[in-house]
């Protein structure tokens, strides 16, 4: 009898030690110290960089080392900067975004596998105006630390190149030597930081 109750004392405690090592994690983006940029070429020699100015986020995981984690990522797209009225004028116009039609940009990822070290591939579907594509972003861990205030946070860099001819940004014209004006790939740079829900 006594060696039932140990077993089932210890069946016990190790389904809580499982039931906690599963528990989900829930994290909301730290919009005070993350960014969302982008690169893409210009006349073929050079680079224009912009940036978002608001975006949402959130994730979760259940792994401490976010292998299993699931992200969802929202950018405004009228709050894009470029530094040049004019053109950011363009780019949320039909040529480009549309932002009045469509205001918004949307990641939902599918999986985040760890390579090595703090190497991650991410995986996700991306909206662009309503057009829909898996994308890859690499992925550089950057820790999990505790700032002076008790708040733990988590920090990622994350990186993708894009076709925007795909979603629909098809406008461009060419150089006199028949090189495109606006490059066709775009590289999205995000480095983001997540504050874990207390």
């Amino acid at each position: 009898m006594k060696r039932e109750i140990k077993f089932l004392i210890a069946m016990v405690i190790g389904m809580m030690i499982i039931s906690k090592s599963e528990a989900q994690t829930k994290w909301t983006l730290d919009n005070a110290h993350t960014g969302v940029k982008f690169t893409v070429t210009h006349l073929v020699i050079s680079e224009i960089e912009g940036a978002f100015k608001s975006f949402t986020g959130s994730m979760t995981a259940t792994k401490p080392d976010f292998s299993d984690a699931q992200i969802d990522f929202s950018v405004d797209i009228a709050s894009i900067n470029t530094d040049n009225e004019m053109r950011d004028t363009h780019l949320k116009a039909d040529d480009f975004f549309n932002a009045e039609k469509f205001p918004k940009m949307i990641f939902k990822s599918i999986s985040m596998n760890k390579l090595s070290g703090n190497k991650y591939e991410l995986t996700g579907n991306l909206t662009i105006r309503d057009v829909t594509k898996k994308v890859k972003f690499a992925v550089t861990y950057g820790g999990t630390v505790k700032d002076p205030w008790g708040n733990v946070k988590a920090g990622f860099k994350a990186t993708a190149t894009i076709n925007r001819l795909e979603y629909g940004l098809k406008w461009n014209t060419v150089t006199e030597a028949g090189g495109a004006v606006v490059g066709s790939d775009v590289t999205i740079i995000i480095n983001a930081e997540f504050a874990q829900a207390k």
